[in-house]
């Protein structure tokens, strides 16, 4: 049995992966989604640890004993988490969801305007015969293959916040903790399919698993993402 941590992304709402946590108890697994404080402006990636572990321990899991085997698993923004929280709580494994594939000591920022995302994404929506604003659509480029009535129950959550500073606060680890495990949504409109690939294989030397579903797989696409988890890892 292995024990997933769950790490959102921005927002740092753990309601985000509530469709994904009964698919893996299902299979015989642990599960916890974990809120980030990611309202606070005086919260770093430090910080977002901290909370993780602290509920993570009120979950009934030893982090000090070893209880179990964890997988970190973090969508999105969620990335400049994961490997903080891997070493700190001796992670056998990274999953790492749609998300940003951040280098040691980079900034949400620097990754944003280094990675060629924002090109990729615009490339995607020109050859799609999509329109963008100067803001992000969330029905078109994040909701688009979530079912209504999670849609509406999203909406019912009112609108995710998170603060602005920390797309300044560099992530602090040195290296990877644990084997990274690269898992891509086919349709994903905000970092597309190619550039996951690509970006993957460049950064991390590994090969992404592409499953159904866009940006926002956790909630479309549960069951998909969960198999995904836990074929990719042989556990």
């Amino acid at each position: 049995m292995a024990t997933f941590a769950l790490v959102p992304g921005a927002g740092g709402s753990g309601w985000y992966w509530h469709r994904v946590v009964p698919e893996l108890e299902q299979r015989g697994h642990r599960a916890v989604a974990l809120d980030l404080p990611s309202g606070d402006p005086a919260a770093d990636f430090a910080a977002y640890t901290d909370a993780c572990v602290q509920q993570l321990r009120n979950a009934g899991i030893d982090i000090a004993a070893g209880d179990g085997d964890v997988v970190v698993v973090a969508q999105s923004l969620g990335g400049f988490t994961a490997p903080v929280l891997a070493e700190r709580v001796g992670s056998e494994r990274i999953v790492l969801v749609n998300a940003m594939i951040p280098l040691p000591h980079e900034t949400p920022g620097h990754w944003f305007g280094h990675s060629g995302a924002g090109q990729a994404r615009k490339a995607l929506a020109a050859a799609d015969g999509r329109e963008l604003g100067d803001d992000i659509d969330e029905m078109q480029e994040f909701f688009h293959d979530v079912p209504d009535d999670v849609v509406e129950e999203a909406m019912r959550q009112g609108e995710p916040e998170q603060s602005d500073a920390i797309m300044d606060c560099a992530t602090p680890f040195d290296v990877w903790p644990a084997p990274v495990t690269v898992v891509t949504g086919r349709d994903d409109r905000l970092f597309p399919r190619d550039f996951q690939v690509q970006f993957a294989k460049e950064r991390l030397g590994v090969d992404a698993v592409v499953v159904p579903g866009g940006h926002l797989a956790a909630l479309s696409q549960p069951a998909a993402l969960a198999d995904a988890f836990l074929s990719s890892g042989g556990t």
